[in-house]
């Protein structure tokens, strides 16, 4: 574990302190820790800087994207200036200049089966900013082979949904879609629409799991899918339970590595 906090530290940190269940001992554990965020996009905005400004200690960024006119509606990591630049350079000067005491690891390219493991190898938990299917179920299949939780997040127009999946202890996102949805039933944002603050809403929820797991505290949303309504500010809670004939995480799994091209796979009719 680190080192005594410096003097900086406990007084950034200092309503940290003051909660028993986080302390001194956990704020050193989140400076341990190191946390994967795929997306710099509306979730990985809300999430990474609530971790960075939490004072988890490393933080990974993957997007391959640059920033445009039209993210700013709700992809706060992000402004103006930094039109035109790539996503993950722009976030990485906004979490340090938040607390330049994070280390901010930037891949300024796409998530893919290729390179996941390498990317993902030294985090502790993944966090999924994603805003496609392809990427999200790489994103479970990883996490279920190399045993780390995967806390995951969704928006489409009013509506947001938010689970943990951790096979280690429940069940994962192919449990509760063993099958990809049709393409054509899941309009991206850019075609549906989302309301700029539903973003922050989730992400800063997938900011609090990723606390609660890397402190061991609380009851994570480990089969549990949490949906929020924003038009009538209600949140329903649904079971969810491991599919014994899974196909990662089941019985008798025949997925045992990633899938070359998730986006053929998601695309299969």
């Amino acid at each position: 574990m680190s080192a005594d906090l410096s003097s900086e530290e406990l007084e950034r940190y200092a309503r940290h302190l003051a909660i028993p269940e986080i302390g001194a001992e956990g704020q050193r554990r989140l400076k341990d820790s190191a946390v994967l965020i795929v997306g710099a996009g509306g979730l990985g905005s809300a999430a990474a800087l609530y971790l960075a400004a939490a004072g988890v200690g490393r933080l990974g960024l993957v997007d391959g994207d640059i920033v445009a006119l039209s993210n700013l509606q709700r992809q706060i990591l992000h402004g103006s200036g930094m039109l035109g630049q790539p996503k993950v350079e722009s976030a990485r000067r906004r979490l340090l200049d938040l607390n330049p005491g994070v280390r901010v690891d930037v891949y300024d390219q796409p998530f893919r089966s290729s390179n996941a493991a390498a990317i993902a190898s030294s985090y502790q938990v993944i966090v999924d900013g994603s805003d496609n299917l392809p990427t999200r179920y790489l994103l479970n299949d990883l996490c279920v082979l190399t045993g780390k939780p995967f806390v995951y997040g969704a928006v489409f127009r009013f509506e947001g949904r938010a689970s943990v999946f951790d096979a280690r202890r429940g069940p994962c996102y192919r449990c509760l879609h063993p099958v990809p949805p049709r393409p054509e039933t899941i309009p991206s944002a850019a075609e549906g629409g989302v309301l700029g603050v539903l973003p922050g809403t989730i992400g800063t929820i997938q900011a609090t799991e990723t606390l609660k797991l890397l402190l061991g505290i609380g009851t994570p949303l480990i089969g549990r899918l949490l949906v929020y309504h924003a038009l009538d500010l209600s949140f329903e809670e649904i079971s969810l339970r491991r599919n014994p004939r899974c196909r990662i995480c089941g019985s008798a799994p025949d997925v045992e590595a990633l899938l070359d091209d998730y986006e053929s796979f998601c695309d299969a009719k």
